[in-house]
């Protein structure tokens, strides 16, 4: 138990190193871009502190597989500089063992990843997206474009969104028929969710039959739509990546402004992205095993490090041939952490021997 401790205690510091000063780097990086700008809008530090909290949880996304990878590489390279792999080896517990004892470190880092990017981002994103828009002085502020997307088997243009997703102004909707035929055209200034369905305010409708366009309007009227709010959110906000529930909803005929293959990779990958965390320490895990007197661990510790570095490369280049439809979603999204973790076993294992 003690031993395990010890592992654990080591692999969980070094990760928790690794990212928080990749966080740092990046964050810094990240406010030297708009320090200045939320000074002159008279926000003061205070802005400053703002900002910097609402994009933590993108942040760590980033950093979550390099920081697991680093910290991997420095934790048991540690371990075995001290002589402290060989001494449990020698008590009879096997390299096995001990990538076991920290495993829960990198599990850590999985669940708080996917809690990142199917929670906490998908709400910190728009709430800094609408802060920064209502803080903009007058003179700066432009006008959105509009943003065309389908909500099933309508085509939908909005003119704007609210922060919360709840309400669309300037909204157009082109119904066809099934042969792809405009039908109906339907025009309001605002639509509205109130928890259950949209509601269109003084609709006008326009229905075209052969020839002839008959225009009729309507106090309100409700849009049927499997449209939810925060599909809304990610509609009119910056081009993030889907969470697995939106994706699933654009798949079933909700708001999507991409292809079809878009969501279905996204989805994939809101399932497979916290995985990358445990490749990364698979791939890190033959460093415990090196003899660093004969230059084993240098060896070992660039190619763990090349390894990681290019299993992002190879992953977010299959997922992007997922995303255009190239490459099947389940393909374009496992084969990756598939292969190198099999690689990273494989090595393991001649180590071990």
């Amino acid at each position: 138990m003690i031993l395990q401790l010890y592992v654990l205690r080591t692999v969980a510091t070094r990760i928790l190193g690794a990212a928080l000063i990749l966080m740092s780097i990046l964050q810094i990086l990240d406010l030297l871009d708009v320090t200045t700008d939320i000074l002159d809008r008279g926000l003061g530090v205070a802005g400053v502190a703002y900002y910097a909290a609402l994009r933590l949880p993108r942040l760590f996304e980033q950093v979550a597989p390099i920081a697991v990878l680093a910290g991997g590489l420095f934790a048991f390279s540690q371990l075995a500089r001290e002589s402290a792999v060989v001494a449990m080896r020698s008590t009879g517990i096997s390299g096995y063992r001990i990538v076991a004892m920290a495993a829960p470190a990198a599990v850590a880092v999985m669940l708080l990843d996917a809690l990142c990017g199917q929670v906490l981002a998908p709400r910190a994103d728009p709430a800094l997206a609408d802060w920064w828009a209502n803080t903009t002085p007058v003179a700066e502020r432009k006008v959105p474009a509009p943003r065309t997307f389908r909500a099933g088997a309508d085509l939908v243009i909005g003119a704007n969104a609210s922060a919360d997703g709840r309400q669309i102004t300037n909204l157009t909707i082109f119904r066809r028929d099934a042969k792809g035929i405009l039908v109906e055209k339907v025009e309001t200034s605002k639509a509205s969710f109130d928890g259950r369905r949209w509601t269109l305010d003084k609709p006008t409708t326009t229905r075209f039959v052969g020839d002839l366009a008959q225009t009729s309007t309507a106090a309100s009227t409700s849009w049927p739509t499997a449209l939810r709010p925060q599909d809304v959110q990610g509609l009119f906000g910056d081009d993030s990546a889907p969470t697995a529930a939106s994706a699933r909803r654009a798949l079933q005929n909700g708001g999507s402004d991409r292809p079809e293959s878009f969501y279905a990779t996204h989805f994939q990958a809101a399932f497979a992205s916290p995985f990358v965390a445990l490749v990364m320490l698979m791939l890190s895990a033959p460093v415990a095993l090196a003899n660093f007197r004969s230059g084993q661990g240098a060896v070992l510790l660039t190619a763990g490090l090349g390894a990681g570095l290019l299993f992002l490369v190879a992953n977010g280049m299959l997922t992007a041939l997922g995303e255009s439809g190239a490459l099947s979603p389940i393909l374009a999204v496992w084969a990756a952490p598939a292969i190198f973790g099999a690689l990273a076993a494989r090595t393991f294992l001649a180590l071990e021997g």
